[in-house]
């Protein structure tokens, strides 16, 4: 009996082990690997597949991502989600956070290329949906999530998982810079807090985070945002 205690707890061990080592392969590669944007999801989305397959023995539905449970209303919610998300930042955090870092800004220079160009801005919004919509969401508010929620395990595992989860979605993107960082950790929370308000349904996610970004995009396409 002692023996296959110590068995668990080594099993335990080492899945902790390659859950961190995972987490930091999706964190890392995308920004060192060299890989374009375009082929890097393609990469961590069949590492993921391997994880959940013959690590945990888990599939995507147990990060919440399963066609079968897609729901209109997802879509409709995710565009006044991403409409009212985007008055917030736009009246309420930037005054705020412009008081604070007023010499701060958001590095969209990775956009410019979309400014006056119809064509690049219509492949940056397939892309949006593609990379930012469904990739992001399953990778971060899907399997990074139940990854910690696990490790942490308990009453607080869920709010612990989701804390740091929101803190790694923001650091992720630090080429935007502090500003950037903060900004995109509070719109990842919004995205996730929908995501577990509708019973883990990942959809709500994708459509929420694809609809800001749509808006987003769209303002620095019409040089409204730079």
């Amino acid at each position: 009996m002692h023996s296959d205690i110590l068995k668990t707890d080594s099993s335990n061990a080492l899945k902790i082990f390659l859950s961190i080592l995972t987490i930091a392969f999706c964190f890392f590669i995308p920004h060192y690997a060299y890989l374009t944007i375009l082929i890097y999801p393609i990469v961590i989305l069949f590492v993921v597949w391997l994880f959940l397959k013959y690590v945990s023995g888990e599939t995507f539905a147990d990060i919440f991502f399963s066609f079968k449970r897609f729901e209109i209303k997802a879509i409709w919610i995710g565009i006044v989600a991403a409409i009212l998300l985007s008055l917030f930042f736009r009246f309420a955090w930037d005054p705020f956070i412009n008081s604070i870092l007023p010499s701060g800004k958001i590095d969209l220079s990775d956009f410019a290329s979309i400014r006056n160009s119809p064509v690049n801005y219509v492949i940056i919004l397939i892309v949006a949906l593609l990379v930012g919509g469904f990739y992001e969401e399953i990778i971060f508010h899907g399997f990074i999530f139940t990854r910690l929620e696990k490790i942490f395990k308990g009453k607080w595992a869920t709010p612990a998982a989701f804390i740091l989860t929101t803190i790694i979605f923001g650091l992720y993107h630090f080429q935007q810079g502090i500003k950037g960082i903060l900004l995109t950790a509070i719109a990842g929370a919004v995205y996730h807090g929908l995501i577990l308000k509708f019973n883990r349904n990942l959809w709500y996610g994708v459509f929420v985070h694809a609809f800001f970004d749509f808006i987003g995009l769209t303002l620095i396409y019409l040089g409204k945002l730079s």
